[in-house]
């Protein structure tokens, strides 16, 4: 159980760098690019723990893929690519801490979208995280009473300003 506390936090850990070190890349490097890197990054972490599981006789059999699963695996892979390449567009454009605010939303859409789309049943622990992290979004966002406002911003393949 221990082992299990310590890789979900160290996941946590790894995934809240990638805010604040994208901002800093993304000032040299394109978003797609970026994203791109993402992956690169991802596969080659996923190579070396499938050597280590092989080596060490830990390696699962996975089931195949039927022609029954191929839309649902092409769509996975279409919005798979698509998701971090709009991230790093929406990083460039934002602040790291907005975006690593914003990331921690992830949970509560999923969430979300497994009960309205997919009929997910969202147990009592589930909906006080999702409520707590909601909450904790909400006191991070607000520095004081004026921060009670809608911000208008530039869309972002035009270049004038939404009103």
């Amino acid at each position: 159980m221990k082992k299990a506390y310590f890789r979900a936090i160290l996941a946590a850990a790894l995934y809240a760098l990638n805010p604040p070190v994208s901002k800093l890349l993304l000032q040299n490097v394109p978003p797609a690019m970026m994203a791109g890197f993402l992956y690169l990054g991802a596969g080659a972490g996923m190579a070396v723990l499938g050597l280590v599981r092989g080596m060490t006789g830990h390696a699962g059999r996975e089931m195949r893929l039927t022609k029954k699963d191929l839309p649902y695996a092409l769509g996975m892979v279409v919005l798979d690519i698509a998701a971090p390449v709009f991230l790093m567009m929406g990083l460039k454009r934002t602040s790291a801490a907005n975006a690593s605010l914003l990331n921690n939303f992830e949970i509560v859409a999923t969430s979300v979208i497994a009960l309205l789309v997919f009929r997910d049943k969202i147990g009592k622990k589930l909906w006080t995280a999702i409520g707590l992290i909601t909450l904790s979004g909400i006191l991070m966002s607000v520095e004081d009473a004026g921060s009670f406002q809608f911000s208008f911003v530039k869309p972002f393949f035009t270049g004038s300003a939404a009103v």
